[in-house]
């Protein structure tokens, strides 16, 4: 008999616990541990930002689902993974054994690495979180009344670019269809070498769709970017030459501004010798088992991932969903195989399939492998984005409401996108 905790319900997790369900022999059990019992959808936050979406719309109670699939269920938030024990410490003083565990948290956001950066007592909004896109739609509501600059994007150590693209062009078409689009000037401010990189150095024509989009949209940008520090109505911006020396300081001012900050792993693994870095992330081999500790697992944003490669300014490389489920699929096969006496031996394939909502557009792109150079690189354009966007959304949360462990983004892929080239991504 074994018990296997997944520590983290977000995307990672909840899909993770379904999957390990399914591949558990009759006397084995599963328990999830998370901070939150609620699961929202992130993807949606950018439209909860502007008044589009409301927190009920894109939230799914995890409890009652998951004790119908005979998953146990605590909602304590983790103080300490201590893996030497096989065992979690939480919040509330008590402990949790575990025989295997998959570590799901997502990241920790690092808003404190800049001063007056973030929403907690900074002068940046947020849409990593649904706390922080209902604080953002707030002074998005002043700005309505008060319209002034707007500086949209993402920091230095970012590792997730999709979301910042897609809240300054829905943030546009909120502002066009409230007719004072005239009065906003609009900066996009990025770590990103070039527009379009992502921190996977492009994927198909992103750079010339995403130029072409903001040129045609008067949006202005600024590129290799250091944020330096921010304060009340304004932010303090060095762009970075690529020897790594300073081009130029720029002071911006600002009405609203909302900024992704870059990723750390949580607290209750970060520092602990192999196994997370020294960001936190926590290291994993391609079956998603950890070298040091191989009842040890993890999937999603807390996986450590190296960068691209070297740039004027640091980015990360993103975990999209597509990725994600691959990792979980993976590692939940892999247990099971352990569980029945046998090595692991799947390996997730780490393609990146994304639809990226512009508000009335937007941009899709697949890349097989996510990290070049690649088998398809593919990226496109149009209404029809924004559309598959909003189906998927429906399709997901109606899937996570039942408590299937269907692999959402496959779908996505071969289901609502229809392109035959996907079909190669489940192959890897």
């Amino acid at each position: 008999m074994a018990h296997v905790v997944v520590l983290g319900a977000g995307l990672g997790g909840a899909i993770m616990a379904y999957e390990m369900k399914d591949q558990l022999r009759p006397e084995d059990t599963i328990t999830v541990v998370t901070k939150d019992p609620v699961y929202h959808f992130v993807p949606s936050n950018p439209w909860i930002a502007v008044g589009w979406r409301k927190r009920e719309e894109i939230t799914v109670d995890l409890g009652p689902t998951m004790a119908r699939k005979g998953i146990a269920f605590r909602p304590v938030a983790a103080e300490r993974v201590i893996p030497q024990e096989n065992r979690i410490r939480l919040v509330d003083g008590s402990d949790v054994t575990y025989d295997f565990l998959i570590i799901a948290t997502g990241p920790e956001l690092a808003f404190d690495e800049i001063p007056g950066f973030g929403p907690h007592g900074g002068f940046t909004q947020s849409v990593c979180h649904i706390d922080h896109a209902e604080q953002a739609e707030q002074v998005f509501q002043k700005l309505l009344k008060a319209p002034g600059p707007v500086i949209i994007g993402a920091a230095q150590g970012a590792s997730c670019f999709g979301p910042a693209y897609e809240f300054l062009f829905i943030l546009e078409a909120a502002l066009r269809k409230a007719k004072i689009r005239d009065k906003v000037p609009m900066t996009f401010v990025t770590a990103e070498p070039y527009i379009g990189h992502l921190g996977l150095d492009g994927v198909g024509d992103t750079k010339g769709l995403l130029e072409s989009e903001m040129r045609g949209k008067h949006i202005k940008w600024i590129t290799s970017a250091r944020v330096k520090q921010v304060e009340d109505g304004k932010m303090t911006v060095e762009e970075i030459n690529d020897d790594g020396s300073v081009k130029a300081e720029k002071v911006l001012p600002f009405a609203f501004s909302m900024m992704l900050p870059a990723f750390r792993g949580i607290a209750p693994v970060r520092g602990i010798e192999g196994l997370s870095n020294p960001r936190g992330f926590t290291i994993v081999d391609q079956h998603q088992q950890n070298p040091a500790y191989p009842n040890v697992f993890a999937v999603g944003v807390c996986v450590a991932i190296p960068p691209m490669g070297p740039t004027p300014v640091p980015c990360g490389v993103p975990k999209t969903g597509f990725m994600i489920e691959s990792m979980v699929s993976a590692t939940a096969h892999n247990i099971g195989n352990i569980l029945r006496g046998k090595e692991p031996d799947q390996v997730g394939t780490w393609n990146a399939v994304c639809l990226a909502d512009f508000g009335d557009g937007g941009v899709a792109f697949v890349a097989q492998p996510q990290i070049p150079p690649r088998n398809v690189n593919w990226s496109s354009s149009g209404k029809w984005v924004h559309l598959a966007k909003v189906g998927f959304e429906k399709y997901f949360l109606r899937k996570l409401r039942k408590g299937t462990a269907e692999p959402f983004y496959e779908a996505l892929a071969l289901k609502v996108l229809g392109i035959d080239k996907l079909k190669e991504t489940r192959k890897g």
